[in-house]
């Protein structure tokens, strides 16, 4: 029957969800030593786009390259990010046993605003990290302007991502999809709602610098490289 042909519409579907099962698994296990928690989500935001493109892709294949590929940078990124979340928890705390001034109220927006920054930049840290070959320094400011620049669909992203912990311990019956889809299928839907913009982005970075060719059995780096990729990302036309 053609219903279980392997170019039918069901088999496709049910090809992407063993993709992402086993991506959403592999990234847990490589999360475990917690410093490797970057490079883990970065290799995971990295397959998540290729499925979006229907990229012909062997997840665990692809997952270690860009594991390997970005480990130091990401996990830079990460501890710094991992500070910056342990301060604002330790302000959260320090600031829930004080009385409810004016001045603290001040305080209170400015941590959430920090918060909310923090969280937005992370959306894109990582995919970022995982397509556009940069500094850390870059890679991190051109993260946090894509969330400004695409602020709509970052609170999408933002809501979807904190679903599967809302359901893990408001729902019984969500705690095992959540085990194991939680994080590659939030990972996925954000791809399809970044995809555009990245394409875009790509397509104008590689038009005024051509890749150079790769030497004979020299391994494919997909990632894109450009110092100085701010003044693209400040395009308007780029939506």
């Amino acid at each position: 029957m053609k219903i279980f042909s392997l170019d039918s519409p069901l088999m496709q579907a049910l090809n992407k969800v063993a993709d992402l099962l086993w991506l959403n698994v592999l990234t847990l296990i490589c999360c475990l030593p917690i410093v490797t928690i970057g490079a883990s989500l970065t290799a995971m935001n990295y397959m998540a786009l290729k499925i979006v493109r229907n990229e012909e892709c062997y997840i665990t294949r692809g997952f270690f390259k860009s594991f390997r590929e970005n480990f130091k940078q990401a996990t830079i990124i990460w501890l710094g990010m991992l500070l910056l979340i342990v301060i604002l928890v330790m302000d959260f705390i320090i600031m829930s046993g004080g009385t409810e001034t004016g001045f603290e109220k001040v305080l209170w927006g400015i941590i959430m605003a920090v918060a909310l920054l923090v969280a937005a930049t992370m959306l894109y840290v990582f995919p970022v990290l995982a397509k556009f070959d940069n500094t850390v320094f870059r890679t991190v400011k051109n993260a946090l302007m894509m969330s400004l620049m695409q602020f709509p669909k970052t609170l999408i992203m933002l809501v979807v991502y904190a679903a599967p912990p809302v359901l893990f311990f408001t729902v019984a019956a969500a705690m095992p999809l959540c085990i194991l889809f939680g994080l590659s299928v939030p990972a996925w839907i954000s791809a399809k709602l970044y995809n555009k913009f990245f394409k875009k982005l790509e397509d104008q970075v590689l038009a005024a610098n051509p890749p150079a060719e790769k030497e004979g059995g020299q391994e494919e780096d997909e990632r894109i490289f450009k110092d100085e990729l701010d003044p693209v990302l400040a395009d308007k036309d780029t939506n």
